[in-house]
């Protein structure tokens, strides 16, 4: 198993399958990836209201990758184990006019910056906000042939803004093309459920991933083993389905089904007793509502509701 580092450059916006891997690994390979923030480094410590508007917004989420997986194929699926997302020291969040979940009452522009601590930032006094790194995108170049931009989260992950996936939590995604053609950035130092404003604290991160491969494993869109959150003693981490529509009802009920199916095919519950086990054990949030035209839900169980089970 061998190691890789990826520097941040040169950056892609766009998913797009025809970009060609600027690394090939094998099955149980890390790669050690510089990520700039969601501003693609225009965005600095310093930085102006004046200067956040003329940033230029092609240039938003700045991916690290494409990295291509030795023998994978359509139909596979793309192990992801988060090693470690480690934050720089400073971040930021904004307002934008016309984006965010309240963005009829919130129309001025606005610029915040975050110092970070190893834990916790104070920058918002009195407020002390945990922090919790992990990359808002994380996915794998679409099947279609064109050039798409990174915002619509999708069945191949992407902007997902899912905030179970920092260290020590696994993602699984289903595959389209051949070397999977993996990607990562959108750091956040912290983010809540929504993500209403627009941002996280998107900050430059340095990221550590595994890959392992699986060959020829049915999967319908992202999957998360989620690691114990931190400060919580109760918990061994939670099972999380990940799907993302332009109709919140309709990728909830989505992603309710999918859990069922899981429940079914990998703890031999009836469908009914699987349906009734999510009904009283299930956790189903919005992971994010400002991915415009897409909203993403989370439906997690926590593992401590289930016998262990290692589903690939």
């Amino acid at each position: 198993m061998a190691e890789h580092s990826l520097s941040a450059e040169p950056t892609h916006s766009r998913w797009n399958r025809e970009i060609s891997p600027r690394v090939w690994v094998e099955s149980g390979d890390v790669v050690h990836m510089e990520c700039l923030d969601a501003s693609g480094g225009q965005v600095m410590p310093g930085s102006t209201i004046e200067d956040f508007l003329a940033i230029d917004r092609e240039r938003i989420h700045a991916l690290t990758g494409p990295i291509g997986v030795v023998g994978a194929e359509p139909g596979d699926v793309l192990e992801v184990g988060v090693l470690e997302v480690r934050h720089k020291g400073w971040g930021w969040t904004s307002v934008i006019s016309g984006l965010g979940f309240l963005d009829e009452r919130f129309t001025e522009p606005y610029l915040f910056h975050w110092q970070l601590e190893e834990k916790v930032t104070q920058s918002l006094a009195p407020a002390v906000v945990p922090v919790r790194p992990f990359c808002g995108v994380m996915g794998v170049a679409p099947g279609e042939v064109g050039e798409f931009r990174t915002r619509p989260p999708g069945n191949f992950g992407g902007n997902m803004d899912v905030r179970d996936l920092t260290v020590g939590s696994t993602l699984y995604l289903p595959m389209f093309n051949r070397g999977a053609l993996f990607s990562a950035g959108d750091a956040h130092a912290a983010q809540g459920d929504g993500e209403v404003s627009i941002n996280g604290i998107e900050c430059p991160a340095d990221v550590s991933l595994r890959f392992k491969l699986h060959k020829q494993r049915s999967l319908a869109g992202p999957l998360v083993d989620a690691a114990k959150p931190a400060g919580d003693r109760d918990s061994n981490g939670a099972w999380v389905v990940v799907e993302s529509g332009a109709d919140a009802m309709a990728a909830a009920r989505v992603a309710t089904s999918r859990m069922v199916d899981l429940l079914v095919a990998e703890w031999g519950f009836s469908p009914v007793h699987a349906y009734l086990l999510c009904s009283v054990a299930m956790d189903l949030r919005l992971a994010q509502v400002v991915n415009r035209p897409m909203i993403t839900v989370a439906a997690s169980i926590a593992k401590s509701v289930l016998p262990q089970r290692t589903l690939f």
